[in-house]
C-alpha cells in the first residue's frame, strides 16, 4: 500500500513537499517513482528514483525544479517541488515497481492514492 500527502492550494512560485508513505515488505528493493494527472490529460511521469536512491530520472517539464528521494529506514519517499507553475496543477500519485531503470507507468505495479495540487494565485 501506498499513500500520498501533502498536497494543497499554493502560489505561482511556491513550494510544496509531497510525502508517500510505504507498506511494503523489502521496501529498499524498489524503485519509486511519480506521477500526475491533469484533467483532462493523460497521466504523466516526472520523477523516478532507483531503490537504492542512487539513481535518478526527471521528464523535462520538471528538472531542475523537482527532487525526488526516499528514506528506506522510514519507508518513506518524497518529492520537492519548487518553483511550481500553474501547469504544475494535477492530482499526484506514488508508485512502486520491481525494474530499474523504469520510466513507464507500465513498469509499476503499486500505486497509491493520488494528493491533489493546484497552483493559483
Amino acid at each position: 500500500q501506498l499513500q500520498a500527502s501533502g498536497g494543497g492550494l499554493v502560489q505561482p512560485g511556491g513550494s510544496l513537499r509531497l510525502s508517500c508513505a510505504v507498506i511494503q515488505s523489502r521496501y529498499n528493493y524498489y524503485s519509486i517513482a511519480w506521477f500526475r494527472q491533469a484533467p483532462g490529460k493523460e497521466r504523466e511521469g516526472i520523477s523516478f528514483l532507483s531503490p537504492l536512491g542512487s539513481s535518478t530520472n526527471y521528464a523535462d517539464s520538471v528538472k531542475g525544479r523537482f527532487t525526488i528521494s526516499r528514506d528506506n529506514a522510514k519507508n518513506l519517499a518524497y518529492l520537492q517541488m519548487n518553483n511550481l507553475k500553474p501547469e504544475d496543477t494535477a492530482a499526484y500519485y506514488c508508485a512502486l515497481g520491481t525494474k530499474w531503470p523504469a520510466y513507464d507507468s507500465a513498469d509499476y505495479d503499486h500505486w497509491g492514492r493520488g494528493t491533489l495540487v493546484t497552483v493559483s494565485s
